[in-house]
């Protein structure tokens, strides 16, 4: 999902046009991930990337640093890590009895 997408549906209102309207939708994604972690969850802000660009950014990999998932930089070069991350994600979710428990 691209960060467009996210605050259309979302109907968040924030213009990522505005600098600082982006980073405080970045705030929310890193927020959200770090609660799901703590919880034993994977972190959402797996699936939401910026149009166009192929995985994701240096901040998200900074995210999984403060989460103690490993170096930024090795997790960035590893191309499994995003991989594993998304599909870890998506699994959990598609699980009926997670779903109807956690959202």
């Amino acid at each position: 999902m691209s960060y467009l997408t996210l605050v259309q549906e979302a109907e968040l209102g924030l213009n990522l046009d505005i600098s600082h309207e982006k980073s405080r939708l970045n705030e929310m994604l890193a927020e959200i991930s770090a609660t799901e972690h703590e919880a034993g969850r994977p972190p959402l802000s797996a699936l939401v990337k910026v149009q166009g660009s192929k995985g994701q950014g240096d901040n998200f990999y900074k995210l999984c640093e403060k989460l103690g998932m490993g170096e930024w930089r090795s997790l960035k070069q590893d191309e499994d890590f995003l991989k594993n991350l998304i599909r870890d994600c998506r699994e959990f979710w598609r699980d009926e009895a997670n779903f109807q428990e956690f959202s």
